[in-house]
């Protein structure tokens, strides 16, 4: 088919179809045209349903009152600075529950035994160099071969022995990589009475019911049911959620062995001389289970060490309250005789 011409909606019709006392007026209509000239208006209407809501400010709009938006790393890091550690955890094992009492009022807890086993700082991570700062943490003895070579090579450049455990605790900034590499961190490094975060792979219960996996209350256990008692019953509606099983639908599956976190435990004991943490409550995981105890995000930092300097006393100072106890037992030994 031919194109079809554009209808000229304003426009005079040819001169011929114009009657002859109209003809005349011709060149004085447009005369006025050329000298009025008016400017064109476009207007389209829509008609919609007008919203009593107020429209939410979107977060992503300047607003002259707040600093400017940033998305570079340095601003992410500023803006999880208020939760990062001041300071590094500590890996440790899971050695059991017990309880303990208080000898004042006589009330027992229950608690979770920890062990430190020979905690040794392996790397920094640097902001200029890796983008964060962190601390590296290793853990335990490895035969060295059992370990692999360029994992030598990382230990050797530490002058540590091959560990079995490894883990970056994330600081704050530079003041938390005061812990040189190589040093040992004893169960000195937490102090009693002050707030941990724990986090540890869960007990793996492998396949289970809805009932122990969600709690879920089962069928009636009531005449007329059967072999039903610990089902989970209807998975999903008809045609009201759209004849299909929605996502996340809790059922029967795998339960356990994953990572938990319990917050806010209190340290009750700590015995530096066989590296012991004993914590209030449950701690996830089996028994010699790795554990990752890091300093409360729920509760204000502890005044504890920064470094392992004040926490032991220097080796000078041990030397010379020594030498001055030797010298007044020798004292003491010439004025009785």
């Amino acid at each position: 088919m031919p194109p079809k011409a554009p209808l000229n909606w304003g426009l005079l019709p040819p001169s011929f179809l114009l009657p002859s006392s109209t003809r005349s007026l011709i060149p004085l209509i447009q005369q006025n045209a050329t000298q009025v000239s008016r400017p064109a208006i476009t207007y389209t209407s829509i008609r919609t349903i007008k919203s009593t809501f107020k429209p939410k400010p979107d977060r992503f709009a300047y607003n002259p009152s707040k600093p400017a938006l940033n998305s570079t790393s340095t601003a992410a890091l500023e803006r999880k600075a208020h939760s990062t550690p001041l300071r590094t955890g500590l890996l440790a094992n899971k050695k059991g529950m017990t309880a303990v009492y208080d000898s004042e009022t006589g009330k027992r807890t229950a608690c979770t035994v920890l062990q430190l086993d020979r905690n040794e700082v392996i790397a920094h991570k640097r902001r200029d160099k890796n983008g964060y700062w962190a601390v590296q943490i290793g853990a335990g003895q490895k035969e060295a071969r059992n370990v692999t070579r360029p994992m030598l090579g990382h230990f050797a450049a530490a002058k540590v022995h091959p560990k079995r455990w490894m883990a970056e605790f994330k600081v704050r900034n530079e003041a938390g990589l005061q812990v040189a590499v190589g040093e040992l961190v004893g169960a000195n490094w937490f102090t009693p009475g002050q707030w941990v975060d724990v986090k540890a792979i869960s007990r793996g219960m492998g396949f289970e019911g809805g009932m122990k996996r969600h709690g879920f209350s089962g069928q009636p256990a009531s005449h007329g049911q059967s072999l039903m008692h610990r089902g989970m019953g209807s998975a999903g509606g008809s045609q009201g959620s759209g004849s299909r099983v929605l996502p996340g639908k809790r059922m029967a599956g795998n339960m356990g062995n994953e990572s938990v976190t319990v917050k806010n435990l209190k340290v009750l004991q700590v015995d530096e001389k066989n590296g012991v943490v004993v914590v209030n409550g449950c701690v996830p995981g089996p028994k010699n289970q790795i554990i990752r105890v890091t300093d409360a995000l729920g509760k204000p930092w502890p005044q504890g060490p920064m470094t392992t300097a004040e926490i032991a006393p220097p080796a000078a100072e041990v030397l010379t309250t020594s030498g001055s106890a030797e010298v007044a037992a020798d004292a003491t030994a010439t004025t009785t005789a």
